[in-house]
């Protein structure tokens, strides 16, 4: 079956080598397609390809496990997330992308989320997804849209910085596949280049939909208030409202990736983090939003501590609300009183 390049998915197996215009051999027959191979086809600007007419093929946000979720919103996510495949190879072809797409999936996972109240439940259950660059930008869009409500902003205005996390990342899309997803593990060179897709991004996104505010959003999400960041190193009254609020998401998403299993930190221990960055790096206005109105989320919570127990947040510590009282059977374990315990993981 012969399909255009934009419509393959992660997954389809090729019928037949596949060579560039000058005959070099690029991918041979039987190979299930990766993320890199999309990339490598692209690059030598193979149009065309043949696949097997397989049925079984799911779409990447498929392959990503959603568990606890309705139905309806789970759909709504994988469909958003497949989406964002599709701008992504767009822009990677074209250098642009049509923004209907975005709005057409995005609106109404947003009228959706109005009606989950608990946004614990929601991010521990995308967290468990693979941190694959599809899936990431979707949930800093979605959580950036839950602080944007917090902070009291419109409707609308909550909206249009749910897109900018949507598409924070875009320019990643002229990086080189190796540098997209582990900039803790490139050279000084390669680094050098990742950071430039913060410029690529706001190019795309000014020839795509010539929208400034979502293409500063792109542009400016590594900029951290106490100037430390890139690409033009700016301080807390340089960054745009919504590009403080998409950092703030963007920093917990990365924090609460599975990806880095080993180093990765449980969910009370990043709120502990980005608590103390809002004293620094992050806006504490989008911060302090964030912090307050999941911790009464926490409640109801089945936790597991350091030492193996596993038990229930009964009550938050107003004066700490990192570490609330926890019941665990017939006993009350204050942790603001047993300090060498932490919570380690919340169960959903």
């Amino acid at each position: 079956m012969i399909i255009h390049i934009t419509e393959l998915k992660q997954g389809q197996r090729l019928s037949s080598d596949t060579f560039n215009s000058s005959g070099v051999p690029l991918l041979k027959k039987g190979v299930d397609i990766k993320e890199e191979d999309i990339t490598l086809l692209l690059r030598h600007k193979v149009e065309y390809i043949d696949i097997d007419a397989r049925e079984d093929i799911k779409p990447v946000a498929d392959m990503i496990a959603i568990t606890g979720l309705s139905p309806a919103l789970k759909e709504k996510i994988n469909r958003s997330i497949d989406a964002y495949q599709s701008i992504f190879l767009e822009a990677l072809t074209k250098g642009k992308f049509n923004p209907a797409i975005v709005d057409e999936l995005l609106q109404p996972l947003l009228l959706d989320l109005d009606a989950q109240k608990d946004v614990v439940a929601l991010l521990l259950n995308l967290e468990k997804e693979d941190d694959h660059l599809y899936s990431h930008s979707l949930k800093v869009g979605l959580l950036s849209y839950y602080i944007a409500e917090w902070l009291d902003y419109s409707k609308h205005d909550c909206y249009r910085i749910s897109k900018a996390g949507y598409l924070h990342d875009i320019g990643k899309s002229r990086l080189p596949s190796i540098l997209r997803s582990k900039p803790e593990q490139l050279n000084d060179s390669e680094f050098k280049e990742y950071k430039n897709h913060t410029t690529y991004g706001y190019d795309i996104i000014m020839e795509s939909m010539n929208d400034k505010v979502t293409a500063s959003v792109a542009l400016q999400h590594h900029e951290r208030g106490d100037g430390s960041g890139y690409p033009n190193r700016l301080y807390k009254r340089g960054i745009h409202p919504f590009t403080q609020i998409v950092s703030v998401a963007d920093v917990f998403v990365n924090m609460t990736a599975s990806k880095n299993q080993q180093n990765k930190q449980g969910f009370v221990a990043v709120l502990q983090s980005i608590y103390e960055l809002g004293f620094s790096k992050l806006n504490e206005k989008p911060v302090q939003a964030l912090i307050h109105h999941l911790a009464p989320n926490l409640i109801g919570k089945k936790v597991q501590l350091t030492n193996g127990e596993q038990g229930t947040i009964i009550l938050n510590n107003p004066l700490d609300i990192f570490r609330p009282l926890i019941q665990i059977n017939d006993q009350f374990v204050d942790l603001t009183k047993v300090r060498e315990l932490h919570i380690e993981e919340i169960f959903v």
